[in-house]
């Protein structure tokens, strides 16, 4: 009986849990709310540098004009439209409306089928 027994992490990490899509989900939330921490104000600077004259203006029209530009503003704009529908859902959940196991697996899969599709279609209008 001197067979040593692994012992559990003290704190879970990633690695050792099956990925499923409501830690997915849960897992981009956050990431989506820190990139939004970098790109949201940012964009409000270009926004107000924009108001301050014609040739910042010219600058900030140029750059979102730009592939990098657009592609930044695209981004913002999933991760904006992802962060709001999931912060939803887990309102849903906090006030117990989505506490069951299947109604977290549904809820998850409709804000990242709507992100989905929000994404798509905000492609093809930029």
């Amino acid at each position: 009986m001197s067979q040593e027994m692994k012992q559990p992490p003290l704190s879970p990490r990633l690695s050792i849990y099956k990925w499923r899509l409501t830690m997915f989900a849960s897992i981009a939330h956050r990431a989506s709310g820190i990139f939004l921490v970098f790109t949201i104000p940012a964009l409000f600077w270009l926004l107000l540098s924009m108001a301050h004259g014609k040739i910042t203006y010219a600058f900030g029209l140029h750059w979102l004009q730009s592939s990098f530009g657009t592609l930044i503003l695209w981004l913002t704009c999933v991760a904006l439209f992802y962060h709001m529908a999931n912060g939803i859902r887990f309102l849903l959940l906090d006030i117990g409306k989505t506490d069951s196991r299947e109604a977290m697996k549904l809820s998850a899969k409709i804000v990242v089928f709507s992100t989905i599709l929000f994404a798509l279609v905000l492609a093809i209008k930029i």
